[in-house]
Formats: structure tokens, C-alpha cells, sequence
């Protein structure tokens, strides 16, 4: 056998034009908004949720109700700390695309193509290849 057919990655890298600098602040600035809007309705639900579950007996609750109590909170608790990561993590994103220039490249994703590969090829050059876009379309092709 002199040749095989493999699935390789590339890479899909994009130049940063206005535009597209524009349209990832705007959808970072989305998320975070709707990360703090999402925070506020936890605590809404979860007050409603807590009010719900009050103890028949504030002053002695049992053994179910105490953990019920608790397994209400830590669920809260978890999910209120997703949206603070994610709302954290776009900020420091957000940051980042600020200070970027236009004309830099920036990695978007990772695709898979087939190519023919054979004896005496050389592997690293099949499998660094990367497309280059600028506002969609396709400016370069580099192996």
C-alpha cells in the first residue's frame, strides 16, 4: 500500500476587520447581559423557592426539611456560579477583543478534510493547514 486517505485538521483563523471586532464585542456584551439578567432570576426563584419550602416549624425543623433547605441552596449556589464564571470569563474576553488590532488573526474553530497522503510525504505539512477568512470570505489557503 502506497497511500491512505486520512482526516486531518484545519485550522480556521479569521482577520480582524471592524466588522467582525464589532459584531464579537456586541455578541460578548449580549452574553454578559443576559448572564446578569439570568443571575437576577435565580435570586427571584430562589427566594420563591425558599418561601415555598419554609419549615412547618421555623424554631425546630426536622431532619428532611433541614436538608431539603440545603440541597436548595447548593443547587442555586452552583447555578448562580455558572453565570458568574461565564459573565467573568466574557469580561476578560471582552478585555482582550478590545485591545486586539485590526488585521490581526484570530483563531475561530477547527474543521476536518480528507487528503490523500503517500509514501515519502511529508506528515507535518499535511497536517498544518489553515484557512485564512476575512469578513466570510476566504483570503488564503496555507500549508
Amino acid at each position: 500500500m502506497d497511500s491512505i486517505s486520512l482526516k486531518v485538521p484545519v485550522t480556521i483563523k479569521a482577520k480582524l476587520t471592524e466588522k467582525l471586532k464589532t459584531k464579537i464585542l456586541t455578541e460578548l456584551e449580549e452574553g454578559i447581559k443576559r448572564a446578569e439578567l439570568e443571575l437576577q432570576q435565580l435570586d427571584i426563584q430562589e427566594k420563591r423557592v425558599m418561601q415555598e419550602n419554609q419549615p412547618a416549624n421555623p424554631e425546630q425543623p426536622t431532619m428532611e426539611e433541614v436538608q431539603r433547605f440545603q440541597s436548595i441552596q447548593a443547587h442555586f449556589g452552583q447555578e448562580r456560579q455558572k453565570r458568574l464564571e461565564f459573565r467573568e470569563e466574557s469580561n476578560a474576553r471582552k478585555e482582550e477583543m478590545e485591545k486586539m488590532v485590526i488585521g490581526a488573526e484570530i483563531v475561530q474553530g477547527t474543521l476536518e478534510h480528507q487528503v490523500e497522503v503517500h509514501v515519502g510525504d511529508d506528515m507535518r505539512e499535511i497536517m498544518n493547514v489553515e484557512v485564512l477568512v476575512e469578513d466570510d470570505k476566504i483570503i488564503a489557503i496555507r500549508g
